[in-house]
């Protein structure tokens, strides 16, 4: 049965990011995602250090939820930034609300427009011990519950001694945890048991039952290792947010009298003109005006093989120049650049749920609250049943709580889907949401459009040759080019640019429709035209039509060059195939996926270049339509399916496909909107490496999983029926945290270019 989805479109809309720390219960971490901010008036913005995950976020709506007038609110948990639009009063009751629930909303100076761009570029200092005083208030934390510790193991068991080291740990957990416990205390209040809930459940009662040494170290271990743990995250989670440190902030552009100007990029305007120097960073996208050099594009494109640029070529923003100097005329905005766009589109992805994610959050949904049972009934039955003392009950019941919190799960998958698809955006493959970069692994067919997939797209001029033992083989391609090049037809510009250029004089030119063209060369008249016009002369020949039959049968396109007097040239032309063609088909074969190809050319054409890349199966004559109904068939035969195409021509066909790809779309608007995974550059190659990084994510969630509850179920065991400690409980939650982050942030190493 096939799979039919829609495409939504890319904007700069306000993304909610997936968790960034284990402090989420995952049935609140249902993504939501706010209205486009940026399209908005009426706005007010304010950062939020402590507000990181969706779990907060919905926090935050409840307790707004009663305020009036409030039109719409926008979240960017990756910036821990949010933004209202409502009345200026709503506003203020909605901040004294936001503060009552526990959070500390900050406002931003850029108060009135939301835009989801800019956010990071905000100062990123938040709450989870970065920064020199956050390092040094860890560090503190850590030395006193050491000495807590100590005091506990080798101090006389004496009042003054406890006190001492009552005090110690407090200090310590004070340290280390008071934000913990504030949020720990909301989540309580509103019933989600997330971490932040469950260690402030565990460190109070362990220092309750004079368990304070453990209690301290618990706290301090959980600060750190969530510190590191919020670090690694940030590092997954804004490895596309590098790319735009890559466009330059300021420009050189040439003022109204002719002197050149460096001023801020984003007061540049549409139309004007930048020149860039050996070495420099283009600052913006624009089409080359001036000059010549040769850019390194892997910013955009992933290809680090320099790009020879003239003028008339496109140039984008981040990509850097390495030989000449040039200038280039302005096509779009700083905040609207090619390179922008990319990382506008993989935030957006990064708020998607892959179905992984989705297995889940609903299975932490169960496990979270049915742990929670299992720790009380531990300390409740314990006693009954095993014959426990009730302090050792209790104590089982806390150090399984903290074993137990589902962090390491819920954090597994998103940490691991963002790292994959900042993976592919830095080798030129953008990705439009978790769900396709995990189902690619399960492709089973894919159609390959013809032209700018599998060929260049533009036809050269492949082959050419004097016809009749008598004629001169240097006159004619003179004649041919001069006669060539007086047309605007693709065919004859590819011949006159295939032929050498010369100074042969072409009078009473005239086109003749759907044939060719015609002129006076040196008071001959020549034609210059397809086979239906030599035929229409009476010039075509028994051999003639044997080598044209030739050539139409490789999907060449010939012309023929005839005076009065006959035919005197042929010349073919041909939309050549890619140099990595043959090897991206092999590629794709190589990894069980079968290779169509569906094209609008003519059946001859089809065959030649099918089997020149190695392709078995291709059907041509076909119209949109008929493609669409090429891709039900496919999906019907061989399962799973992807469709290429240009994003345009192609919409039904890719709409109908279960991934949608866009080939060379960098700089395309539309071809960024309507496919779900986008190939910056034209080579067919990407699609492979898409697929095998597809695998290899899953493979690496699967990994994760099995970390998390792996290690889990052995500290259950420890806990319940051994000798596991408070302390060891944290190193087995925060230890599997780091563990699948870790493995997670491999993926990233996918991503270098080549």
């Amino acid at each position: 049965m096939s799979t039919t989805h829609t495409h939504a479109p890319t904007h700069a809309a306000a993304v909610v990011s997936e968790p960034a720390c284990g402090a989420c219960d995952a049935d609140a971490c249902a993504t939501q995602v706010s209205p486009d901010a940026s399209a908005l008036s009426g706005w007010t913005r304010f950062r939020i250090p402590t507000m990181d995950c969706a779990s907060e976020e919905s926090e935050i709506r409840r307790a707004v939820g009663h305020i009036p007038d409030i039109r719409a609110m926008s979240f960017q948990l990756g910036q821990r930034t949010m933004a209202i639009d409502a009345p200026s009063a709503s506003v203020e009751q909605a901040v004294a609300a936001i503060r009552k629930a526990g959070f500390d909303p900050q406002p931003m100076s850029d108060s009135g427009g939301a835009p989801a761009s800019d956010a990071g570029t905000e100062s990123e200092d938040h709450d989870h011990g970065a920064g020199s005083g956050g390092v040094w208030r860890l560090g503190g934390a850590l030395l006193l519950a050491l000495s807590a510790e100590v005091l506990g193991f080798f101090a006389q068991d004496t009042q003054v001694w406890k006190a001492v080291g009552l005090a110690v740990a407090a200090a310590a957990i004070w340290l280390a945890g008071f934000d913990v416990y504030k949020k720990g205390l909301t989540s309580l209040r509103h019933g989600r048991l997330n971490i932040n809930a469950l260690m402030t459940v565990a460190v109070t009662g362990a220092f309750v039952i004079g368990q304070w040494p453990e209690a301290a170290m618990v706290m301090a271990l959980y600060a750190i290792a969530e510190a590191i743990e919020a670090r690694a995250v940030d590092r997954a989670r804004n490895a596309i947010k590098g790319l735009l440190a890559m466009a330059p902030e300021e420009a050189s552009v040439r003022q109204a009298d002719g002197s050149w100007v460096t001023v801020p990029v984003a007061s540049v305007a549409l139309g004007a003109i930048a020149r860039v120097r050996p070495g420099e960073r283009v600052p913006m996208d624009g089409v080359v005006s001036a000059g010549s050099s040769s850019i390194n594009q892997a910013p955009v494109t992933g290809e680090s093989i320099p790009v020879d640029k003239a003028v008339g070529d496109p140039v984008f923003a981040g990509t850097i120049n390495e030989t000449g100097t040039f200038e280039f005329e302005v096509n779009a905005l700083a905040s609207n650049s090619t390179l922008a766009r990319i990382i506008h589109a993989v935030e957006e992805a990064q708020g998607t749920r892959a179905p992984t994610q989705g297995f889940v959050d609903r299975f932490a949904a169960i496990y979270t609250p049915a742990v929670f049972v299992i720790a009380l009934a531990v300390a409740l039955l314990g006693p009954w049943l095993l014959g426990w003392t009730w302090m050792q009950a209790v104590y089982k019941a806390l150090v399984l709580l903290v074993i137990a919190c589902p962090c390491a799960l819920v954090i597994s998958t998103p940490v691991t889907i963002v790292s994959g698809l900042a993976a592919a955006a830095r080798r030129g493959i953008l990705i439009k949401g978790g769900i396709y970069l995990e189902e690619a692994r399960k492709l089973k067919a894919i159609a390959l459009d013809k032209t700018g997939t599998i060929t260049e797209g533009k036809p050269k001029l492949v082959a050419w040759e004097a016809l009749g033992q008598g004629t001169d083989a240097a006159a004619a391609e003179h004649i041919a080019a001069a006669l060539a090049g007086h047309s605007d037809h693709p065919v004859s510009r590819a011949i006159a640019a295939g032929l050498a250029s010369n100074s042969v004089e072409a009078k009473d030119f005239k086109a003749i429709a759907g044939r060719g063209v015609q002129a006076d060369i040196g008071g001959t008249v020549y034609v210059l035209g397809n086979h239906r016009l030599i035929e229409e002369r009476g010039q075509c020949t028994p051999a003639l039509e044997a080598t044209l039959r030739t050539h139409e049968e490789a999907g060449r396109t010939v012309s023929l060059l005839a005076s009065d007097a006959g035919p005197l040239a042929l010349f073919a032309v041909a939309d050549t195939i890619k140099a990595s063609s043959r090897e991206a088909v092999a590629s794709l074969e190589a990894l069980g996926i079968t290779p169509v190809m569906l094209t609008g050319d003519n059946q001859a054409t089809a065959t030649a270049i099918a089997h020149e890349a190695g392709i078995a199966e291709a059907r041509g004559n076909l119209l949109p339509e008929d493609k669409l109904e090429a891709i039900k068939a496919l999906q019907a035969k061989h399962g799973l399916t992807a469709m290429t195409g240009d994003g345009i021509n192609d919409a039904p066909a890719l709409a109908q496909a279960d991934i949608g790809v866009a080939m060379g779309a960098a700089g395309t608007d539309t071809a960024m909107e309507a496919a779900d995974v986008v190939v910056m550059n034209d080579d067919l190659r990407r699609i492979a490496e898409t697929v095998r990084l597809s695998r290899s994510t899953h493979a690496v969630l699967w990994q994760n999983i099995t970390l998390a509850l792996g290690i889990k179920a052995v500290f259950l065991v420890l806990a319940v029926f051994g000798n596991a400690s408070m302390w060891m409980a944290v190193f087995a939650d925060m230890g599997a945290s780091l563990l699948v982050v870790v493995n997670g942030l491999r993926l990233l190493g996918k991503g270098e270019g080549k």
